[in-house]
């Protein structure tokens, strides 16, 4: 059940947290990177939404894993032209860093359950 996802739970806190930080972007960027940001971040959470109905889950969260390295790269970006400050890089990552880690984990369990 959806409601039961931590990993879902904690995908959500980042998203709420990011959006308004990316209303803060110079304007020409907050249309570029800032909507790639966003993108990506939509994109991981309708995945994760779709491998929790999936019966094999493998190949959507494989997706996910890979939307997430591409958020992570361009969340970097935004921090090194100075769109944020360290501390909300560090927040950032952080929050990105314990929904990898329970994607890796549930990765790992579908790979178990498919043998």
């Amino acid at each position: 059940m959806l409601q039961d996802l931590t990993i879902l739970e904690k995908l959500y806190e980042l998203i709420l947290w990011m959006f308004p930080l990316i209303t803060k972007f110079p304007q020409k960027q907050r249309f570029v990177l800032g909507q790639q940001l966003q993108n990506s971040l939509l994109d991981i959470l309708k995945n994760i939404i779709q491998a929790n109905h999936e019966s094999d889950k493998a190949i959507v969260l494989k997706q996910v894993s890979i939307e997430l390295d591409k958020f992570r790269y361009l969340f970097r970006l935004a921090k090194d032209l100075k769109f944020m400050n360290i501390r909300q890089y560090e927040f950032g990552a952080l929050k990105a860093n314990e929904v990898g880690k329970m994607l890796g984990g549930w990765m790992k369990m579908s790979m178990e359950y498919r043998k």
